[in-house]
């Protein structure tokens, strides 16, 4: 009975650097973070004075902020729809066990372990007015170069393609595993019965596959939503503040207007967001899981 006293205290001990990181880098800044919406800080001097809700108010006053939570939910749901039905096309082809199918998901995947940033660089030099890649070929064939990036709502929905395109292959790996955990007796069953390929794929696959749907979407969403770096790569929130979301005027906010009161609150807006969409995501499909 010591001995297992022991051990339990020894396990639990083993959680302690762990709890140690967590409280250092996560616990500690977010409660700064809130300490600091209250504040008019500048996010460098020693001097800085309690100014309540001011700063939240001064949140939803900002005519700014309605086009960015909008440009922040397409960036989150449209990243999102398209990463999931493109990353399940993928995923019901690559497992029909086809030739070439390992190539196939190589290809597909690699764009997910490409840094974010420099991806959006890529995609700026295809997209750019002057020489970039897209308007030389539009040059080749006659027309007229197109500024594809100086239409703010264009620009949004580019990036949401770009994000689209580099991560679609993370939905693809998790249908993909989804699909091969589901027994194939259920099939063969299915199709002793006369039942179409169609068929199969509503009453079978899809609803066998929701665990793996869950997973998705909410990663997806999440990440969706605080997307920072390709839109920095690429518009910098611009043309304006056309392109931003809440991630990108978060950044404007501490380091160009040095309003790091308003930069935390905003902050703290968007966690609430993003959690509540989180959240909302994961209890409405996992409601609707089947287990096996």
């Amino acid at each position: 009975m010591m001995k297992k006293q022991k051990s339990v205290k020894l396990l639990n001990l083993m959680y302690l650097p762990a709890l140690i990181l967590l409280s250092v880098f996560i616990f500690f800044p977010f409660l700064r973070g809130v300490a600091i919406s209250f504040t008019d800080w500048n996010g460098f001097s020693q001097h800085y004075s309690f100014v309540g809700l001011a700063k939240y108010k001064e949140i939803f006053m900002d005519r700014n902020v309605v086009g960015t939570i909008r440009n922040t939910l397409i960036y989150g749901v449209g990243s999102t729809l398209f990463q999931n039905i493109l990353g399940l096309g993928f995923a019901v082809l690559l497992d029909q066990k086809l030739k070439g199918a390992s190539m196939v998901r190589t290809i597909v995947y690699l764009p997910a372990i490409v840094s974010a940033l420099i991806m959006g660089y890529v995609w700026y030099f295809f997209f750019q007015f002057n020489g970039g890649a897209i308007n030389d070929v539009v040059q080749l064939v006659g027309a007229e170069p197109v500024n594809w990036l100086e239409n703010g709502k264009r620009a949004v929905w580019i990036i949401t393609g770009v994000n689209t395109f580099q991560y679609l292959g993370i939905s693809m790996i998790v249908y993909l595993a989804g699909l091969q955990s589901i027994p194939k007796d259920y099939y063969e069953a299915a199709s002793l019965d006369g039942a179409s390929d169609l068929s199969q794929f509503w009453n079978i696959t899809f609803p066998l596959l929701m665990p793996a749907i869950t997973i998705s979407m909410v990663l997806n969403i999440i990440g969706g939503l605080k997307l920072f770096d390709v839109i920095m790569a690429m518009t910098g929130g611009g043309p304006g503040y056309a392109s931003q979301s809440l991630s990108t005027m978060m950044y404007n906010l501490y380091f160009v207007r040095q309003d790091a009161g308003f930069a935390a609150a905003l902050g703290n807006v968007m966690f609430l967001l993003i959690a509540v969409i989180g959240l909302g995501t994961l209890i409405f499909f996992r409601k609707r899981e089947v287990e096996l």
